[in-house]
């Protein structure tokens, strides 16, 4: 029996998706920016899918720019405000728990000059509104933090802290790859001038994602050529995967709100407390946490071995072994889980297609492999 549980690293194409996405395989070929016969249907096709991006996240068709991805979107939203206000005093304020595809970016610019704050979080995984205050300066001008954690689900304030960075005129980016389809992401009620979104993780195709750009922002072209996207992302749009996210998007505001996941989530951690009483301990925030992720720790025990011994059992866990060395996730790290605890993390995130009999084999196999 094969059982995933590994929905945060990627999720199948919705069979919704995957035929809308079928209806352009052959028609419209012609190129989207071609103003004749060929070209006007595959230009509907895609401004069509920017509008339902644009539905899911409250903005206008016109604010959204498709990407080729998640990590895409975060290398234009932080370089693309640095190049578009040349300055030698650029301060980017962020936290130590944000993806790879924000991190070293933010690393990238420290060495054409920018300074960066990367501010810590609390033992749940939750960074400070207050840190951001403090930690703004008179050269801040963008402030970059993740709606929720990829690893342990947990959701920080955004909407407290964007506050603070209209308070201050500055600009403040959110990576919503995690949240967008599983928890509402309104751009108005999170207060961002900036949000990323990435397909695959919203039951849609790889290789597409989106940039949120509230009007009037300017940002320098990551990839520049001609004046597609209204000439903020050269190259030829693609019509097929461009349909795919619209789709995704459209069919995940039907799953928002639905508590189905979620209470599969709580049952899992239930049966996990049942069996593992005292053994088992739960990472990120109890509550403020993305309904399908579940990060879990059997301390004295290590992760990938756990992970190894599942039969047909896809997840992910906190560390990784290198040399014979366990290095627990800078995540991880950042919330000051001890090492005898997070070496034991496993990481489970639940999808729209996870079954009550799924979690019941799981817990089951976790019985047998902890009890030896």
């Amino acid at each position: 029996m094969q059982i995933y549980l590994d929905f945060n690293a990627s999720t199948p194409v919705a069979p919704e998706v995957a035929a809308a996405m079928r209806t352009v395989l052959d028609r419209p070929f012609g190129n989207p920016s071609s103003d004749h016969w060929a070209g006007r249907p595959a230009r509907e096709a895609v401004e069509k899918a920017r509008g339902q991006v644009a539905r899911l996240l409250g903005c206008d068709a016109s604010e959204i720019v498709f990407t080729s991805g998640g990590s895409e979107a975060n290398n234009h939203a932080l370089k693309g405000t640095f190049f578009a206000r040349p300055t030698a005093r650029f301060h980017i304020i962020t936290t130590q728990v944000e993806h790879p595809a924000v991190i070293h970016p933010c690393r990238f610019l420290e060495r054409l000059g920018a300074k960066v704050t990367f501010l810590p979080v609390d033992a749940l995984g939750r960074v400070d509104p207050e840190d951001v205050r403090r930690a703004v300066t008179p050269t801040t001008v963008l402030i970059s933090v993740m709606h929720a954690n990829n690893e342990v689900g947990t959701i920080q304030p955004i909407a407290e802290i964007s506050h603070i960075a209209r308070e201050h005129g500055i600009v403040f980016h959110t990576d919503a790859a995690q949240s967008v389809g599983k928890i509402p992401t309104k751009v108005g009620d999170l207060g961002v001038d900036l949000l990323s979104v990435a397909g695959h993780k919203l039951y849609g195709p790889k290789g597409v994602g989106a940039l949120y750009v509230r009007a009037g922002m300017q940002l320098e072209p990551l990839i520049h050529g001609a004046g597609h996207e209204a000439g903020r992302r050269a190259g030829t749009e693609s019509v097929l995967l461009d349909v795919g996210l619209g789709a995704a998007c459209e069919l995940a505001e039907s799953w928002i709100g639905r508590q189905s996941i979620q209470e599969l989530r709580d049952l899992f951690w239930h049966r996990l407390t049942e069996e593992f009483d005292g053994s088992v301990v739960l990472n990120g925030h109890p509550t403020d946490r993305l309904p399908n992720t579940l990060n879990v720790s059997f301390p004295g025990k290590v992760g990938t071995e756990i992970l190894h011994a599942l039969d047909g059992v896809a997840a992910s866990t906190g560390s990784a072994c290198h040399s014979g060395l366990i290095e627990l996730s800078p995540v991880l790290k950042a919330m000051r889980v001890p090492a005898e605890t997070g070496m034991g993390a496993i990481r489970f995130s639940l999808g729209r297609t996870t079954t009550e009999e799924e979690i019941e084999v799981v817990v089951r196999q976790l019985k047998e492999i902890l009890s030896e």
